[in-house]
């Protein structure tokens, strides 16, 4: 009798959590399941967020892709998503055991919303995708699928302008309507020109309209917090998507004070609340701004007082770049050292070149060797790189701006494996020789020398997060810094010259290293014994000569270890 009351009881609690189970699975589903039509965004995974206290993006080598140039997977001779998704391990095949990816932890994608020109920096719609790209769920998928492998992806937001073909803009003349006030009209000509001289006021229903770089792109009134409020439900909506951050155009130029254009306070106070919402629907989100032709100064005042998570550095990506084709290398040591002291630690973007200037292999009068010192030097330097797409193979291309943003160059066969029809804009030259299926297997080539370096920065932290000490070289052909994080040391060597350097000696007035015998273990570019370094108790050392000689176009990396 009472083994039975047992029994009833035991099947009694049974029954209890399976009905408690039933009910409670399909409220779950419920709740966590994807919104109808919207893949679920799958978590970033890869590298770990965050060394010495920095934020994410400071461990990230970051690359640039026009979409409609990167890979066509549609046989239209246009790029898109799917083909972004399908030359993914090209960029990160998300095992850190392989070397024959990229190894990049990021995408920018320039303009990827509906526009009528062919580069998207007129935006028809901001909530929707150019369709020749492919669809919201293409974009998604790839976003899943970066994701999985470890790479963060962030897109081009469009805040200064939007196209003229905009259904804002379209009949905003009539001051009854409703988005009159979302851009900038005046019943006269104020009469002032832009600033490098253009003209910003367009007539148009016997008004005039404010548009800064061209009639087809005006400008948005920012003056306006309806305007504010839809650029936030527009941020929402893309961080909903899935993307990591935004890279913001014209970062500068965004509210206007009368004939003063760039760089208003009522801009810096705008960021400041636009980073308060972005930051509380993603604390990991992140902004870079693009302050082209701005001093280091002006780039610093953009990364301070909570508004730009970073800035594009420019200064620095003409240094890199002069100094590559002079074959000195105090131009891109003087900068580094501006940009590092000037800039809060580490929130500044090095880059070689963008969309906006002509190739790094132009720029170098096709010297292959130029291109790697120059690819050296900045995956080396403080901040997070930016690679343009093509230039880690050598891609060539001088302005117009078409020519400077032609398809990626997959092989030698026809249409260089971009495509299988013909593609949007011709390629470039030498397209038979820089591709990627030649120099993937060529341990000289350009792509190859930056697998290795982004290789050898993401396995080093003081790479990505160390301190930068500028060390002093005798010989100016020699860009030499040394990067302190708070568990390693590395010194870096770049020999910008077509010559060995020997007989050289290098010194370093002081810094904050604890003095000791330090001894040296090679990265990169040194197999013989290295000399071992002794740092005083000013954290000084003199006329250290780690090896011999440093080859032509060479690039030595040596890790420093205290000894015991």
């Amino acid at each position: 009798m009472k083994k039975r009351y047992v029994l009833r009881i035991v099947y009694t609690v049974l029954a209890v959590l399976l009905l408690a189970a039933f009910i409670a699975v399909p409220i779950w589903y419920f709740l966590t399941r994807p919104k109808p039509g919207v893949k679920a965004i799958s978590p970033v995974t890869g590298m770990p967020q965050g060394t010495d206290g920095y934020p994410w993006w400071n461990d990230s080598v970051f690359y640039e892709i026009f979409v409609r140039s990167f890979y066509d997977s549609k046989g239209d001779g246009v790029g898109d998503f799917n083909g972004i998704t399908a030359k993914l391990d090209y960029l990160n095949d998300g095992n850190p055991e392989t070397t024959s990816d990229l190894g990049v932890t990021g995408i920018w994608l320039m303009p990827i919303n509906p526009s009528p020109s062919y580069h998207g920096y007129d935006v028809n719609d901001y909530m929707a995708v150019n369709p020749e790209y492919g669809t919201l769920d293409d974009f998604k998928n790839m976003v899943n699928e970066a994701h999985a492998r470890g790479i963060r992806v962030i897109m081009d937001l469009v805040l200064n302008h939007t196209s003229s073909q905009h259904p804002w803009f379209v009949g905003s003349w009539d001051p009854a309507s409703p988005y009159h006030d979302w851009y900038i009209w005046t019943d006269t000509n104020p009469g002032y020109n832009g600033p490098w001289g253009q003209r910003v006021w367009y007539s148009s229903h016997g008004q005039y309209y404010y548009a800064l770089f061209w009639d087809q792109m005006p400008d948005l009134n920012y003056n306006n917090p309806a305007v504010t409020a839809e650029m936030d439900n527009i941020v929402k909506f893309w961080l909903d998507a899935g993307v990591d951050g935004f890279r913001l155009d014209a970062a500068r130029h965004l509210i206007e004070n009368g004939a003063q254009q760039v760089n208003t306070d009522a801009t810096h106070a705008w960021y400041q609340q636009f980073r308060t919402f972005y930051k509380s629907n993603n604390p990991n989100a992140i902004t870079v701004g693009e302050l082209a032709g701005e001093n280091v100064g002006v780039v610093a005042s953009y990364t301070q007082g909570d508004q730009l998570d970073l800035a594009f550095d420019f200064g620095l990506a003409s240094a890199f770049v002069s100094s590559a084709n002079e074959g000195n290398a105090g131009t891109a040591l003087g900068q580094v050292k501006i940009s590092y002291k000037l800039i809060p630690p580490l929130q500044f973007a090095p880059f070689l070149t963008n969309h906006d200037q002509n190739r790094l292999m132009t720029q170098l009068n096709n010297d292959p060797n130029k291109v790697k010192v120059a690819a050296s030097m900045l995956l080396t330097s403080p901040g997070m790189p930016f690679i343009y797409y093509g230039e880690e193979i050598g891609l060539e291309g001088q302005k117009p701006d078409e020519d400077i943003r032609r398809p990626m160059q997959w092989s030698p066969e026809k249409y260089s494996g971009f495509s299988t029809d013909f593609p949007w804009r011709s390629l470039g030259p030498d397209w038979e020789t820089y591709n990627v299926a030649n120099e993937t297997t060529d341990p000289n080539s350009i792509l190859t020398h930056y697998q290795t370096l982004i290789q050898i920065r993401n396995e080093h932290a003081a790479l990505r997060v160390g301190d930068l000490n500028v060390v002093y070289s005798d010989n100016p052909a020699l860009y030499t810094i040394l990067r302190v994080s708070q568990e390693e040391m590395v010194l870096v060597i770049v020999n910008l010259s077509d010559a060995p350097v020997s007989g050289y000696k290098l010194s370093l007035e002081k810094s904050k290293i604890p003095a000791g015998i330090y001894r040296a273990f090679p990265i990169l570019g040194a197999t013989d014994e290295l000399a071992e370094l002794t740092f005083t108790d000013n954290g000084s050392f003199k006329d250290y000569v780690p090896i011999p000689e440093i080859p032509a176009y060479g690039t030595v990396i040596i890790q420093l270890q205290l000894t015991k």
